[in-house]
Formats: C-alpha cells, structure tokens, sequence
C-alpha cells in the first residue's frame, strides 16, 4: 500500500510541475524581430539586444504581467513566422501595407516612416529624385517596405543595372563600403543612424521614395484579445510620456505618433 501511495503521491506531483510550467510558458509572450536593424533593435558591443522598439515593447510588456523574449527572425519569413505560431508578435518597425494586412492586425500607428537614398560619403553624384537611379546598381533588405516598392514599381526598377537584396542589412552597408552597390533605399531613422555612426563612410541623399508609411505592432488576425491588451498599455505609455522618454534616448526627439 506505501508503495502504491508513494507511486501516486509520485504522479501527482509530476502533473501539478507540468501544469505549473505550462502556466509559466504562458506568461511568456515572443516577439519577432531583426536583430541586426539599428536603431530599431540590434546587438551592442556585448551582444545585448537593444534598440529604440525593443525598449518600447520590453515596457509594454512588463506592464501586461508577462515576461517578453525576443526572437531574432529572417525577416523575409516574418510572415511564416507569424502564421505558424513562432511569435506571437512583430514589433520591429514593421510598416502598415496592404500586404501585410492580408495576415496581419496592427495596434494604431506610433510612427511615421518614410524610405530615403544612403550613398557613400564621398559619392558627388547627384541624386535628386527616383529618376537619377537610373544606371544604378540599387541595394534594399529583404522583406523590407524599399523591397515591397521597388518590386511594384517595374518600370523604376527596369531603370536599375541591377536590385539587390539583402537578409540583413549590415551586409548591404558592407557592400556599399566596397562599392558593390551604388545606393540603398531605406528606412529614414535606419539611415539616420548609420549616418551618424559612420560619418566618414555615408551621406543621405534626401530623395523621398514613394509614400510616408505608418509604422505599427503587428498580430495574428485571430490574436484580437493581445492586439487590444498591448494598445491599452501602449496608450498608456503614451499618456503618462514614457513613449516620448525611449523616443528621445535613440533619436534626440519626439517621434511618436499621437494618433487618436
């Protein structure tokens, strides 16, 4: 009888830790990011993740009560990645378009973005418009919002000698430094920021490249309940300024959007 009484005194125990791990796995919540895309979120010299939307989702999610994990992901696959149940969400200056919306939910916007030239610094050629890429060999990162551009717009992108396309970022700027490309389109904080860490290597060419986008946290489209959870908490580091505090510490401004 003792043995059998241990046995299921065993068992019990054993059920109970599962139920209890599971509950601590629920308490996570895993967000999908670019790990190499600076200033949005990137490795520091110690190999600490960092970066201007890691700090905002880090906040929201400490005041949801939940522990957030970052996983770094192919950002050409972020959609599988989403779909598929490895993250629950993206947040990593993920633009609004209308072809992420085919899987995607969005919390309102918080920023606006728009796509600009990165040249190299010692690069006189003049760029004004779309038009003086012609003849030019044209880098982008995989996935992107420049990509998404440049992909719909075939008669632009007919005046390339050639599109190239990058699963990180860093290995376009490398490419640039070496005069492999002529110019990258992307985003105007990421270019912002390279400016001001290599201000030897590159210069911005302010050519706007198609519309102002909207940069918003994206979800499963049946994942409504943690899409509003994270707005409420969102909204409320809006209000009480801490948005704007993070805003500050990576770009010197303001940048948030107050939408209503």
């Amino acid at each position: 009888m003792r043995k059998i009484f241990l046995f299921v005194l065993f068992t019990a125990l054993l059920v109970a830790g599962c139920f209890n791990a599971s509950e601590d796995e629920q308490k996570v919540i895993v967000i999908g990011l670019d790990d190499d895309f600076a200033p949005i979120g990137f490795r520091n010299e110690r190999g600490e993740l960092v970066g201007f939307d890691v700090d905002l989702a880090k906040e929201a999610v400490r005041r949801m009560g939940l522990k957030a994990k970052f996983k770094p992901i192919d950002w050409d696959k972020k959609r599988e990645e989403l779909t598929s149940g490895n993250v629950d969400m993206i947040w990593n200056g993920l633009d609004i378009t209308d072809k992420r919306k085919e899987y995607m939910i969005f919390t309102k916007p918080y920023m606006d973005d728009r796509q600009i030239l990165l040249v190299r610094r010692n690069d006189n050629r003049g760029f004004f418009s779309e038009d003086d890429l012609t003849g030019k060999i044209v880098g982008a990162q995989s996935g992107s919002t420049s990509e998404d551009y440049v992909n719909e717009n075939i008669q632009l992108k007919e005046k390339f000698v050639s599109f190239r396309t990058y699963g990180k970022f860093k290995d376009a700027l490398s490419d640039l430094q070496d005069r492999q490309i002529d110019v990258i389109i992307c985003d105007e904080m990421v270019a912002h920021y390279e400016m001001n860490q290599n201000p030897s290597q590159f210069k911005i060419a302010n050519v706007k490249i198609g519309e102002i986008m909207e940069m918003a946290v994206g979800f499963r489209k049946e994942d409504l309940a943690l899409r509003d959870r994270v707005q409420k908490v969102f909204d409320e580091m809006i209000a009480d300024g801490t948005a704007k505090e993070i805003s500050d510490k990576w770009f010197r401004a303001d940048l948030i959007k107050y939408s209503k």
